[in-house]
């Protein structure tokens, strides 16, 4: 269960690249870049509660 550790981080690239991908959009006018915004704060809220549980997890296993 080690890779858990790390796929949280996944969620932080993914709401890097969907705030990049809003202010492009925002930038050129063309789409709504709302959409990209929302998903954004959705991904980085779940980097945040990830993290939370798998120090949560950590502290479990360290108590037995």
């Amino acid at each position: 269960m080690n890779y858990l550790k790390y796929t949280q981080y996944v969620y932080l690239v993914a709401g890097i690249i969907f705030v990049y991908d809003g202010f492009s959009k925002l930038n050129s006018g063309t789409d709504m870049p709302y959409l990209s915004f929302i998903l954004a704060a959705t991904a980085i809220f779940m980097f945040f509660f990830r993290r939370k549980f798998a120090k949560k997890f950590d502290n479990q296993d360290q108590n037995k």
